[in-house]
């Protein structure tokens, strides 16, 4: 706590933007003084996940910033937030609960780890596979609806 603020942490991916993110960050705003909200990399996505974002970096930025619940965005360029709390002096930090227990180092910093549960509603993941599906039906619905071609010998 500083000049007693609370300082809040939350951070993410945020491809895809949707409505889990803004209440994730919206709760992480309800309990902040300050709130900052980190935003992974590219690198940083890359570096556990099997595919890249699809949205940007910057422009993954810039969606967050336009929102008028953090106070501040930063990058974020590593999953350890050790050295982040001990430079902006984090009370609490906040995370989707597909990350429980993967913060609770940050306890043993004095730093309040809360786990948003995302529950079984919309995910970057999951708009990924309805968008996949989607398009791999109307590829089907095209192919039965393209007239067969007669070869001419």
């Amino acid at each position: 706590m500083f000049n007693r603020k609370l300082t809040v942490y939350t951070s993410g991916t945020f491809d895809m933007f949707h409505v889990n993110h803004l209440r994730m960050i919206n709760y992480a705003r309800g309990l902040a003084d300050i709130l900052i909200v980190g935003v992974s990399t590219d690198e940083l996505v890359a570096s556990y996940k099997a595919t890249p974002p699809v949205i940007p970096f910057t422009e993954r930025m810039q969606i967050i910033e336009a929102l008028k619940a953090p106070d501040i965005v930063i990058p974020q360029h590593t999953l350890d937030h050790t050295e982040i709390v001990h430079k902006l002096n984090i009370d609490a930090f906040v995370v989707g609960d597909d990350w429980f227990g993967k913060y609770d180092y940050l306890k043993e910093l004095g730093v309040e780890v809360f786990y948003f549960p995302y529950g079984n509603g919309v995910s970057s993941s999951s708009l990924k596979k309805t968008i996949y599906d989607s398009y791999e039906q109307h590829l089907l619905v095209e192919r039965q609806n393209k007239p067969e071609v007669v070869k001419h010998e």
